[in-house]
């Protein structure tokens, strides 16, 4: 039921009527559009569980280079080689909507495109493990943004999935029955009225004919 009663004229009533049908239409739109946030972001959730598979067994295998690394090499000739890198890269951030939803497209760029500036130092006094893992990590760089692109992108359209769902529960329990029980009401106050209005002019009906029929018997 209505928090507050509407005034019952013909005006309200077709001010409500619009309403609902906007109300109705909106609830279907926005309903519809929570569920494609829904199926896109599943995909999202399975190609976020790959990716970070992916990646943690990248980062283990570099892990496990390092520490061999680092047990077959000095520490100071291990900081040596890694003090100074010799490749850049620059990382770019674009965007793409997705049902209204700004999602992050990352890419990066190095300076140089010869893959072996990856790594920054002599291969006479170093391990092949440092240079296991230094591979591993370049190799493993690229899934790392696309995983903190598809992490991201989640978090932002479960945010927008909540939001849908609170403005579609609204339309659903709270806007729409409100509205159509104002034209409920106002339906039935002018009905009401309007069988008032008969009674009371049937009555004035009575009181003419009743009166004209006494004047005559007078004259």
């Amino acid at each position: 039921m209505a928090s507050s009663q509407p005034t019952p004229t013909r005006m309200e009533l077709n001010r409500l009527k619009k309403k609902l049908a906007t109300a109705v239409k909106g609830h279907k739109l926005l309903k519809d559009k929570r569920d494609e946030l829904m199926r896109e972001f599943l995909d999202l959730v399975r190609v976020n569980m790959e990716l970070r598979q992916k990646v943690e067994e990248g980062i283990r295998q570099a892990n496990v280079n390092f520490v061999v690394a680092k047990a077959d090499m000095s520490e100071e000739i291990l900081q040596a080689a890694l003090m100074a890198p010799k490749q850049d890269a620059e990382l770019s951030t674009t965007f793409r909507n997705v049902m209204s939803v700004n999602v992050p497209v990352f890419d990066y760029n190095t300076r140089t495109p010869d893959p072996n500036d990856i790594y920054s130092y002599g291969f006479a006094f170093t391990s092949s493990d440092l240079d296991g893992a230094v591979r591993s990590l370049s190799d493993v760089m690229q899934d790392m943004l696309k995983l903190a692109e598809v992490e991201k992108s989640c978090q932002l359209m479960a945010a927008e999935i909540e939001k849908t769902r609170r403005r579609v529960n609204a339309l659903e329990h709270v806007t729409i029955p409100e509205t159509r029980e104002g034209i409920k009401y106002i339906t039935m106050k002018l009905d009401e009225n309007e069988r008032s209005s008969q009674i009371r002019l049937m009555k004035v009906k009575d009181m003419m004919l009743e009166e004209a029929h006494h004047y005559k018997e007078r004259a």
